[in-house]
């Protein structure tokens, strides 16, 4: 499984990650429904963060489900197809997060320093469009794995130690030329991970710019407090996914690299709800609304 073997363990574990999936999961479908029922939140922002809810789930359903039923089952057998599947899916997601992320940090840019074009350039269609683009390059980043991987057909009794088919470790057992998986590796991060994090670079430089010339304190802190929770869901998802990549190239034990993706495909998705929702005045008042009328 890649995290413990210790039979003593699996029922800790067994709890501990039922419960993070159900937490995650019920937090993102709180916001998506907060953000569909309150027409307060018909808005860019809220749309592309229902989205991200939206990829957060599907993300952490990707392994998650599995790993429960292999630890109740005692068995970490996955297909071949299975691992496939599991291994696309998990990249399409992961990537889209990462490129919501920009996404999102872009309509920022565009809410702050271009504030009477803001419903203009940011309109529907475009909205739309740059969530059906974002997840046309993840889907383009999941099949450019699923190419290579597909070369190397016989996977039967090969074992994987991790809690889930990880691209990294099916590229190495994939690629007898390192040349070739080391292209695939960095052509990858650089579209689902450099680029992302450029433009959200380049939105907040501009951000910061534009707020810095605010001439009153309370305008300053009005403006940048629209981008606190997406900071810290930038933050988080950056800082573990760097800690994923730094722990697979430096560190050779499994189980640490194991350790260390839990954080970036368990812990984030479980988290963001809660950022959004503690740091949001909007979203909080729409979520209370919703638990009022549920009770």
């Amino acid at each position: 499984m890649g995290l413990s073997d210790d039979p003593e363990l699996q029922p800790l574990l067994f709890g501990l990650f039922l419960s993070m999936y159900l937490v995650a999961v019920l937090g993102n479908m709180l916001i998506i429904v907060a953000v569909s029922s309150d027409s307060h939140l018909h808005t860019p922002m809220y749309f592309f963060l229902s989205n991200l809810s939206l990829a957060d789930i599907c993300f952490i359903s990707t392994t998650v489900p599995k790993m429960i039923v292999d630890i109740q089952t005692h068995s970490s057998i996955i297909s071949y197809g299975g691992c496939l599947t599991q291994m696309s899916f998990f990249m399409i997601f992961g990537s889209l997060d990462s490129l919501l992320l920009a996404v999102m940090a872009y309509d920022r840019f565009v809410a702050i320093c271009h504030p009477l074009h803001y419903l203009f350039i940011m309109n529907p269609q475009v909205c739309v469009l740059l969530v059906l683009v974002s997840f046309s390059i993840s889907l383009l980043v999941s099949q450019l794995h699923n190419l290579i991987v597909l070369q190397f057909t016989y996977f039967k009794g090969v074992e994987i130690s991790h809690f889930f088919c990880d691209p990294p470790q099916l590229l190495r057992l994939a690629c007898s030329d390192t040349f070739t998986n080391n292209v695939v590796m960095y052509f990858s991060g650089a579209i689902s991970g450099f680029l992302p994090i450029s433009g959200i670079f380049f939105s907040y430089y501009k951000i910061v710019s534009s707020i810095l010339r605010v001439p009153s304190s309370s305008g300053k802190y009005k403006a940048f407090s629209t981008c606190g929770s997406h900071l810290s869901v930038v933050c988080l998802f950056y800082s573990t996914g760097l800690g994923v990549y730094f722990s697979t190239a430096v560190s050779l034990s499994p189980r640490k690299n194991a350790i260390t993706s839990v954080a970036y495909a368990i812990v984030t998705p479980m988290l963001n709800p809660f950022i959004y929702s503690l740091r949001n005045r909007d979203i909080k008042k729409a979520i209370q609304r919703i638990l009022i009328k549920t009770i």
